[in-house]
Parts: structure tokens; C-alpha cells; sequence
């Protein structure tokens, strides 16, 4: 039975604490629509996606409605279009490109925020395919608004790409040179999973059903306000979030089986991230400060956000068996109000960012950095990013935003879910000799589990 209070509750969680279901992805396989020329592709890609997504909007918006729960974005992943372009005759650059601006189309047609699979997995090597999507980044990125790309370049049991990573550097900074928001809507993953619903990282896994829903839950303004309450020890403030999380979970995991029994598709898996926004209130960075630390950044702040990713772990686990995704806490410099702060007023560094990256999800995640930053250096960043991920058998990804024209300190506004924050200063001590080595670095001794 649901009690009156635990009705309350919910529409306090709603409509004062900003509870809300970050997205619903529609994952849709593309593999039948790779076709020997790149026209015929394109136009199978866009007929696949109006037959599986025609009314994948309408039918969001509907749930929402029923249930009283906002729903912010919904969103769709593909099959890694890498796959794609090996799959033509001639693949090429200017084939990608036009592959790009198909998904991009379709998803303004189907009031899509975000269409991510502009991807190639790369962590062992590339193939034709793969080499021709990255080298397409910059111009199939200028060219869109709503396609966003990923490149894994390393794994756990494969090691570090630094062939590949070297490229991603360049890559960047080619795509700031051209592109306001295409690095925004660019990643670089170590161990990404099939089904992250969350943007820019989102694409189709081939072991997925042809089509299949993943869904996103928020909350950090519910979790904050639970935090706020508690004044015990650190026992007592893991178990207020884990029960805090355990429901928030569960409203996910209800809104997912609904839209995918709706969509007569499969329901895939809930990512428990906690995802933040620039609203005040809906912050990691001040989740963090209210557990005793003055400013997100200071001494016991990695401490305090392992604490957080754990409590929250635990109490998704117990609420649902279809966990998946990143289901860690967010710290975007760039879309969490409180880091915008902290990293405003010089609390919080890069440094630090990689830290505390150890210990949560994500990665470097939104972070503006100076637009003059050398390739080589934004290797070596990523570098020192993909070795916490496949180091510690984690998801990490590097999400870095050179900003063309801007210097450290300088104030930049993204716009939407993307945000607002100050260019970060990089550390300009010269890396490119190591970068340059080339070739992979081996898998580390964790990775032999046969």
C-alpha cells in the first residue's frame, strides 16, 4: 500500500527539491540500414528512425502527464555509426559528414534534443571506418546541432590507445577552432558502457534488441535536502542517502517500464547518476558542502563525494535490478551550479577535478579550458583521465571545451543544459614528447580475470 505520507513526499520531491527524470533514451539499432552507398544509407537511417521514434515524444510527454513526474530531455542513441561507414563501398570523410547532418535532420523532424552514436570505438585499434568518422568530427560537429559524438580510446582489458588519444587532442582543438558548442557535445571514454542514456557518451550497444529504453534519474536536490537534515555521524548520513536514493530509483525504474510498455519496446536500464543542472539548488558541488566542507574542492572533498557515489549505489541496487549506465555522481564544471561556482572563485583546479574523478562517474566533465591550449597538452589530460578509468576498472570520460579566443579566468555562457562557467587554467608544461611515443600502453595486470 502507499501511504498519504509517502504521496506527500513524492510531490515535495517534485515540486520543491527539483525531482525529476533527466532523460529517457530511445536506444534504436541501425546495422540494417548499412547499405553499400552512402545515399541509400541515409535514407534507410532516416526511415528507421521515423518508424521506431515517430511518436517516441508524444509518448514521453503522455507518461509525464499521467504520472505528475517532469521528464527534461528525450533523447536517442544509435548503433556507433563507424559501423556504418565500413559497411560502404567508398567510405570517406565527406560520407560521414552527410551520415551526420541525416541524424541531425531527423532529430529536429522527431523534437529530439540530442542524438547521440556518432561514434568509434577505437581502444584496440581503428578501423577504415573509425578513422574516417574522427578525422569527419570537427566538420560533421560544425554541421549539426544536435548530434553528439564519442571516441573510446581505452579499456580495462585492452590498455590505452595513445595513438588514438594523441588524434582526440587534435580533433579538439580542430573542432573549438570552428564549432562554438561541438567540443560540448564531444567525449572521450575509457570502458564505456552500451547503454549510457546520458549525452554526449549515449549510443546503441550491438548486444542491445533493436530497440530499447534507458532512462536517466536527477535528484540531487532531493538528496540535498535529506543531507541538510542530518547531523549524525557518517553512518547515519550514508543511510539517508541510500534510502533517499532507493526512491528516487524507484520512480525512475516506474517512468522506464511505462514508456518502454508504451513504445512496445524493451526496457533496458536505469542509469543512477545523479545528474546536476545550473539551477540553484540541484547541485553535487553543494551536496558536498552541506556534509561539512566549506567549498567543493577543499580537503575531505574526494572523501566526501566516494561517500556519495556509494550511498547512492546502494540504495539504486536494492531498488531496482536493471542498473546500468554510468550510476555515479556528475561534477560538470559548466552545468552544476555550485562547481561554477567554486571553480569561479579558483576553489576547485583540474588537479583536483582528476581526483575526485577517481571516485565518481563522468570524468572531466564540461570544463572550459583556455583556447590556446596545445593538442599535445589536451592529449596528455585525456592521458592522465583514461589511465584513473582503466586503472581502476571504471567508466571516466574526458569532456574538454577549449574555448577560441578566451584565457583563464575569462566567463563563458553555453547556453541551456550545457551552461555557463570560467575558463579554467592548464597547467602549460610541455607533455608532447610523451603523447608522441605512440602505440598502446598494455592492459594493466587487473584486466586477466579468465
Amino acid at each position: 500500500m502507499v501511504t498519504s505520507d509517502e504521496i506527500l513526499e513524492t510531490i515535495k520531491m517534485v515540486k520543491v527539491e527539483q525531482l525529476d527524470i533527466r532523460t529517457v533514451t530511445l536506444g534504436i539499432n541501425l546495422l540494417d540500414c548499412a547499405k553499400n552507398d552512402v545515399g541509400h544509407t541515409c535514407e534507410r537511417i532516416a526511415e528507421k528512425l521515423e518508424d521506431k521514434a515517430g511518436d517516441f515524444v508524444e509518448i514521453v510527454n503522455g507518461v509525464q502527464e499521467d504520472f505528475g513526474i517532469p521528464i527534461v530531455n528525450k533523447r536517442i542513441s544509435v548503433t556507433p555509426i563507424s559501423l556504418l561507414i565500413n559497411a560502404l563501398g567508398m567510405p570517406s570523410k565527406k560520407a560521414a559528414v552527410k551520415i551526420a547532418t541525416t541524424l541531425d535532420e531527423a532529430a529536429e523532424d522527431l523534437g529530439i534534443n540530442f542524438i547521440g552514436g556518432y561514434t568509434a570505438l577505437v581502444h584496440r585499434a581503428a578501423s577504415l571506418g573509425d578513422n574516417m568518422l574522427i578525422e569527419s568530427i570537427p566538420e560533421a560537429m560544425e554541421a549539426t546541432e544536435r548530434l553528439c559524438s564519442s571516441v573510446v580510446v581505452a579499456s580495462t582489458r585492452d590498455g590505452i590507445n595513445m595513438d588514438e588519444i594523441l588524434r582526440m587532442g587534435r580533433i579538439i582543438k580542430k573542432t573549438s577552432e570552428i564549432s562554438d558548442t561541438g567540443c560540448a557535445r564531444l567525449v572521450v571514454l575509457a570502458n564505456a558502457p552500451e547503454d549510457i542514456p546520458f549525452m554526449p557518451g549515449a549510443f546503441h550497444g550491438i548486444g542491445n534488441s533493436d530497440a530499447s529504453i534507458n532512462v536517466g534519474i536527477s535528484g540531487p536536490g532531493v538528496v540535498r535536502a535529506a543531507v541538510e537534515k542530518t547531523d549524525g555521524n557518517f553512518m547515519e548520513l550514508c543511510d539517508t542517502i541510500k534510502r533517499v536514493s532507493f526512491k528516487i530509483v524507484r520512480a525512475g525504474e516506474l517512468i522506464g517500464e511505462e514508456v518502454a510498455k508504451r513504445m512496445k519496446v524493451d526496457f533496458g536500464s536505469i542509469d543512477l547518476s545523479l545528474a546536476p543542472t545550473p539551477a540553484v539548488g540541484d547541485s553535487v558541488a553543494k551536496i558536498i558542502e552541506d556534509m561539512g566542507i566549506e567549498h567543493c574542492g577543499g580537503p575531505g572533498s574526494t572523501c566526501a563525494l566516494a561517500l556519495l557515489t556509494d550511498a547512492v549505489k546502494k540504495g539504486g541496487i536494492m531498488a531496482s535490478s536493471r542498473i546500468g549506465g554510468y550510476s555515479g555522481a556528475f561534477i560538470p564544471v559548466s552545468e552544476d551550479r555550485g562547481m561554477i561556482e567554486v571553480a569561479k572563485a579558483g576553489y576547485i583546479n583540474i588537479e583536483k577535478l582528476e581526483a575526485m574523478t577517481s571516485v565518481c562517474s563522468v570524468g572531466l566533465d564540461m570544463v572550459p579550458i583556455p583556447g590556446d591550449t596545445p593538442a599535445e597538452i589536451i592529449a596528455g589530460i585525456i592521458a592522465d583521465q583514461m589511465a584513473i578509468g582503466v586503472y581502476n576498472n571504471k567508466t571516466v570520460g574526458a569532456r574538454l571545451v577549449p574555448i577560441k579566443g578566451k584565457k583563464e579566468g575569462d566567463y563563458v555562457h553555453f547556453g541551456g543544459l550545457l551552461g555557463e562557467g570560467s575558463v579554467m587554467p592548464v597547467k602549460k608544461i610541455d607533455c608532447s614528447k610523451f603523447v608522441k611515443r605512440g602505440g598502446r600502453i598494455p592492459a594493466s595486470v587487473t584486466s586477466f580475470r579468465n
